[in-house]
């Protein structure tokens, strides 16, 4: 893949199609160092002559920055929500979504080669939301996109959203977080910790060393696992899979329990460990995880209140009413702590936290009416 020049960025452009660009050197906010960093990512309609129409919208912890389908042959994870006449109106906004520092999707990560030719591994330094937030600004630069219309994302992206107007207050002229609060509170922290143990205790992780070898799919797999349960509600679990068998397989088929056969829910959670494994790299799921972590838009700055007193920003919060990872109560926490307290909206949907990707189109309206007015 080309890393592309400033003055080719915008150049023939297919919408939904990955890029990248060079934004130099950074330094981290916890003390690393990477010393040409790389930003994969995608865009979607045209930039207008004074930039005014420029949309970010950020994915959440393992999502790409394939948005929408655009040009392509794949399916975009927001689809209903961008594209021409679709609610964020391709043929009017211009829609970019850039992977993040640590990633696998185009970004520079620990898979990365470092200076030395090698990858970077366990070398690859902690990163941060705020990091992040800071790269996504110098690839707004080379865009020449000085303040973005509406920054917005759910989950993980809606921590980067928050943080755009907390950092760049000056830049981001609305910003939409959904399924996601101020902070990361200490049952999120624990539920990640135990993610990231899963995928270092695996045999295979070699601390954190593994390229070229076998890699730690099996504790990818265990933190993707602990992960869905949480993405999903229970109640729709109960739904679907019940205690019902997976097929001919018999739970009490064994005299064993190494032998005996799965219930549904199982075979469920093997299937999305077997997804993420095939299509992501573990050490980046480790510094998503601790970069999620790491979220918290008061650090440094007060209380939430303090952190947003001054920033103009026009907001939209919403939540996902069956969410059992974000609770929405965390959202209307921090829309209650904005310089100018906004409504909660709900998205009704019964699976959970992933409602934020599943069911995004119940959000149009209010979108419409706040951010994207037609017409």
């Amino acid at each position: 893949m080309t890393t592309l020049q400033p003055q080719e960025l915008l150049d023939t452009a297919a919408d939904g199609i990955l890029r990248q660009a060079s934004i130099g050197a950074l330094e981290l906010e916890t003390g690393g160092f990477l010393p040409d960093v790389v930003l994969g990512f995608e865009t979607w309609g045209t930039l207008n002559e004074d930039a005014s129409n420029a949309v970010l919208i950020q994915h959440a912890l393992t999502g790409s920055t394939h948005v929408a389908r655009g040009d392509s042959a794949e399916a975009g994870w927001w689809d209903p929500l961008v594209g021409p006449g679709a609610t964020i109106d391709t043929d009017k906004y211009f829609v970019v979504s850039a992977n993040m520092v640590g990633g696998c999707y185009g970004s520079t990560g620990p898979a990365s080669l470092a200076p030395d030719g090698q990858p970077w591994g366990s070398r690859f330094p902690l990163i941060t939301i705020r990091d992040s937030v800071r790269a996504e600004a110098r690839l707004a630069d080379l865009l020449g996109i000085r303040r973005w219309h509406a920054v917005l994302g759910g989950s993980m992206g809606g921590a980067r959203a928050l943080e755009w107007a907390a950092t760049y207050p000056e830049r981001t002229a609305r910003c939409a977080v959904i399924a996601c609060g101020a902070a990361s509170t200490a049952e999120q922290i624990a539920f990640a910790q135990a993610q990231v143990l899963a995928i270092r205790l695996d045999p295979n992780f070699n601390g954190g060393d593994y390229y070229g070898g076998p890699a730690p799919v099996d504790g990818l797999g265990i933190a993707r696992r602990i992960a869905h349960i949480n993405y999903r509600a229970e109640p729709e679990l109960e739904y679907r899979f019940g205690r019902t068998a997976q097929g001919e397989e018999q739970p009490f088929g064994s005299v064993t329990s190494a032998g005996r056969g799965r219930y549904a829910v199982e075979s469920y959670l093997d299937h999305q460990a077997s997804k993420l494994a095939g299509r992501f790299d573990a050490n980046s799921y480790i510094h998503m995880t601790e970069a999620l972590m790491s979220h918290d838009v008061a650090r440094g700055r007060g209380s939430v209140a303090d952190a947003l007193a001054s920033v103009a920003t026009e907001f939209l919060i919403a939540a996902v009413e069956s969410d059992r990872l974000y609770f929405p109560e965390q959202s209307r926490q921090l829309a209650a702590a904005l310089p100018n307290p906004v409504k909660v909206h709900m998205i009704n949907s019964p699976i959970g936290h992933d409602g934020f990707l599943t069911d995004i189109e119940q959000l149009h309206d209010e979108f419409a009416a706040a951010f994207f007015p037609r017409g």
